[in-house]
């Protein structure tokens, strides 16, 4: 793929990043994903230390597709960082990545002050599907906000232990609909 052409049009979804509606900044983020996968990571770095915030978060999720060990060290630390939306982008593409190495920065990131965090946090512990996050995931289903309980739902979900109807069924009842909607999906992912 042509650079300049690359460029043209990665300059021309980056403003999509910053849209109201979230399926558009995850359609924009998938399309900058498979543009920035055919460039280098030494490429990729330059633009993670010299762009702006959006070229920023571009750049986190193109590692995710270049995916191995050596992107982590980049990843957590953005992950460390304190504007949110680079620390978001970090642990979701940690869930992403699936190395073990990353688990203990993602069980971190549940203590984090900022909500949309936590949850991004619990998504990505999710992916790894390991019954020893259980204990940890668990208190996030009484939340009650629609958001960490129905992530929580969908992590708990995914790691599939049949133990977990009784907690995922009392979610049936949320005020919330994503909650409803996450607990009715993780009922089913049980065994």
């Amino acid at each position: 793929m042509d650079k300049a052409s690359r460029i043209k049009r990665r300059k021309a979804i980056m403003p999509l990043l910053r849209d109201p509606e979230v399926e558009v900044r995850l359609a924009a983020a998938r399309a900058l994903e498979k543009l920035e996968a055919a460039e280098s990571l030494e490429e990729i770095f330059d633009r993670l230390k010299r762009g702006d915030r959006a070229t920023k978060v571009a750049a986190i999720y193109a590692m995710g597709r270049i995916g191995g060990a050596k992107v982590l060290p980049v990843l957590f630390y953005c992950a460390g960082r304190s504007e949110v939306d680079i620390k978001s982008a970090a642990i979701r593409v940690l869930g992403e990545v699936e190395l073990p190495e990353a688990v203990p920065v993602l069980l971190e990131k549940l203590d984090d002050p900022a909500p949309e965090v936590r949850a991004f946090a619990i998504e990505a512990l999710g992916h790894y599907r390991d019954p020893a996050l259980v204990p940890r995931l668990l208190p996030f289903l009484k939340a009650n906000d629609g958001m960490l309980d129905a992530e929580a739902a969908l992590a708990l979900g995914r790691i599939g232990d049949a133990s977990l109807a009784e907690p995922l069924m009392r979610l049936i009842h949320s005020p919330h609909e994503k909650t409803r909607a996450a607990a009715a999906t993780a009922l089913s992912l049980l065994p």
